[in-house]
């Protein structure tokens, strides 16, 4: 190795070709090599002293390539200079060639077969494992179809007659109730709040001056409450001498009717149910 010489140096890419030449032609390969083993990816050799340091770095590398480039020079030229044998076509010699040929396509298609083999391993336990889920599927459906059938079964049919005679039901039971639930509220007003006795009708009678007959308690609310439902846009009604006034103070203090806000003989019941 006596020069060293930088051929190329393409700037773009960022790569530095080096080339050792020798002055024997002889070492081309050994020269290419070299420049090969010299160029940095991505590195430009800048000075002298850069590149020194770098074959230095290198020199192992390198001398090991050479080496292995000059046996396999010499191994070519070796060949280049042997002349081949033709082998004779005898019978033997075809036979020991047909067996030999024979027992590598015997090889491979022992290979093909263990390949199949194995994949239909595979497929028939993915058809094992689908033909499970299949009939997990179909029991299912048929449990579904049990099912609706008893749910089917269990569907009555309605008819109108059938739902009119159902609510008139209904209607009279909720009728039933609301009478037993006045008698049973009339019930209580007559033992707490009784009509007043003589003596007080008569002081009433003298006071007032009126021969009007006073209605209990329970027969005013119902008044009210028949007045509500019959006439709701005027539930008011109007007070007569038969309402007895301590009465109509107990409804109008606890809240139970209300009077009329421009005409004060009139009262109504609080409307409760809204």
């Amino acid at each position: 190795m006596n020069l060293y010489t930088v051929l190329e140096n393409r700037s773009s890419s960022s790569f530095v070709s080096l080339m050792i030449l020798k002055e024997d032609s002889q070492d081309l390969v050994d020269s290419l090599l070299l420049a090969k083993i010299f160029t940095v990816k991505g590195c430009r050799v800048k000075s002298a002293k850069e590149k020194d340091a770098w074959v230095k770095l290198r020199g192992d590398e390198l001398s090991l390539l050479i080496m292995q480039v000059k046996c396999l020079t010499a191994e070519l030229g070796h060949w280049k200079k042997r002349t081949p044998e033709i082998t004779p076509m005898t019978e033997d010699i075809l036979v020991t060639l047909g067996k030999e040929e024979f027992q590598k396509l015997r090889h491979n298609l022992e290979m093909v077969v263990s390949t199949i083999q194995s994949k239909n391993e595979k497929l028939k336990e993915d058809l094992e494992r689908e033909q499970q889920w299949l009939d997990e599927q179909q029991q299912i459906l048929e449990s579904l179809n049990v099912l609706h059938s008893d749910l089917k079964n269990q569907v009555v049919t309605f008819s109108e007659s059938r739902i009119f005679n159902e609510l008139k039901a209904k209607m009279l039971s909720i009728k039933e109730f609301k009478e037993k639930l006045l008698c049973t509220l009339g019930e209580f007003l007559e033992d707490h709040f009784p009509l007043p006795d003589g003596t007080i009708k008569k002081k009433k009678k003298n006071t007032q001056e009126s021969n009007a007959e006073l209605i209990t308690l329970n027969e005013m609310i119902e008044m009210l409450i028949n007045r509500m439902f019959e006439v709701p846009h005027d539930p008011y009604v109007k007070i007569s001498d038969s309402f007895w006034p301590p009465y109509i103070e107990l409804l109008l203090r606890y809240g139970i009717a209300l009077r009329h806000p421009e005409d004060p003989t009139r009262i109504r019941l609080e409307a409760f149910h809204q």
